[in-house]
């Protein structure tokens, strides 16, 4: 009970210490709501509002109901130029999709002759031109199916194929873009919080007055990993009702409990990597440097930007041993699918064993490094 209780007033002596450094404190109430916001919304992956113009060389029905298909709010209103001024427009930037449709379209389409519309996309805006380019495409081709069989159907095919959208039936991107962002946000925290306690105890001569403490490394430990994790989780819970599904508008699917669960356990490995870190570097610039070493593999090969299988055979089979990789497939689970404990359990039980490892290892180097200041 007496170790509890010192791991227990360390742990507040570290908030108390967080609560006094007012950039740290700002620097988390701006992760877990700004941030999490500009993800969500700043970001957009569908197309909104793209600006098109369209060269009506036909000036037929079929060309001006080609034209007045796009609409909002994939598309602005269609403008009107001339073909001489695509290459000036598009130099330009202001047009991101030009159609040039060509003359007697309408008259070659009847004739069953294939006539073909030049489209002229802006590539550098990269997502847009993607997802737009099959819009135009689908757009056009059932405008003129329309107009040549005088209602909108396809041919009949020997099987017809149903789309269903699943978890994310309107595909919109902010639900997408915050939790992954949240994901990150908590990882990023915790493992600077720890780390710069550490550092900052070193810094200030203070790790010196706890040797002298009935204290063991252990105790030290413990109380930054309960006291840090606690103020990331705390925050994860805020942003996840306040920002994520109320301003962002997502809808939680599975348990919210479990979930923080699964993200305390998550927390245990960052801290404990946070604590690593920390004995490692000797400052904090030199937290800041292996923050980017370890960080951005962390989050880029998660599985949250890009799915496993996309990544060569090699770095699927490391990334099994990273606490994101498996917090990612938690957070999807529960959040999107409403999956249960029967699911995630896997990858609860790999966070223990990887946060277990990653809190020996932190032990013994931090032991090692009291040694030598001794």
């Amino acid at each position: 009970m007496r170790r509890l209780a010192n791991i227990f007033h360390l742990g507040i002596k570290e908030l108390r210490s967080l609560y006094r450094d007012p950039v740290m404190f700002i620097f988390i109430i701006f992760s877990f709501t700004v941030m999490i916001y500009l993800a969500g919304k700043g970001v957009s992956m569908e197309l909104h509002n793209a600006p098109v113009a369209v060269v009506d060389e036909d000036r037929s029905p079929l060309s001006q109901r080609i034209t007045r298909a796009f609409y909002g709010p994939s598309f602005k209103t269609p403008d009107m130029i001339d073909i001489a001024e695509i290459d000036t427009v598009m130099d330009a930037g202001i047009y991101t999709f030009v159609l040039d449709i060509p003359p007697n379209f309408q008259r070659d389409v009847l004739a069953g002759k294939q006539p073909e519309i030049q489209v002229n996309v802006d590539a550098t805006q990269m997502s847009q031109a993607f997802i737009g380019a099959g819009y135009i495409q689908n757009i056009t081709l059932g405008e003129i199916t329309t107009f040549v069989q005088g209602y909108r159907a396809d041919s009949a095919m020997p099987i017809e194929l149903i789309t269903r959208m699943r978890f994310n039936p309107t595909l919109t991107s902010a639900w997408f873009g915050g939790v992954m962002e949240l994901i990150n946000i908590i990882t990023l925290l915790s493992i600077i919080l720890t780390g710069a306690a550490l550092i900052r105890e070193r810094e200030h001569g203070t790790l010196e007055h706890l040797l002298v403490m009935p204290l063991t490394p252990v105790d030290i430990m413990l109380s930054k990993v309960w006291a840090m994790g606690l103020v990331v989780l705390v925050g994860a819970t805020l942003s996840l009702q306040f920002m994520i599904a109320g301003v962002l508008e997502m809808p939680i699917a599975g348990s919210v409990p479990l979930f923080l669960l699964g993200t305390a356990i998550f927390l245990f490995s960052t801290t404990s990597l946070g604590i690593l870190l920390g004995t490692i570097a000797r400052t904090m610039p030199q937290l800041g440097l292996l923050m980017i070493l370890f960080i951005i593999p962390l989050q880029m090969l998660s599985g949250g930007s890009t799915p496993y299988e996309s990544m060569p055979q090699f770095v699927q089979v490391a990334m099994q041993f990273a606490p994101t990789s498996h917090f990612v497939s938690i957070a999807q689970a529960i959040l999107y699918r409403g999956a249960g404990f029967e699911v995630v359990w896997p990858d609860l039980v790999a966070n223990i064993v990887i946060g277990m490892v990653f809190f020996l290892v932190a032990l013994a180097l931090f032991r090692k490094s009291l040694t030598a200041a001794q």
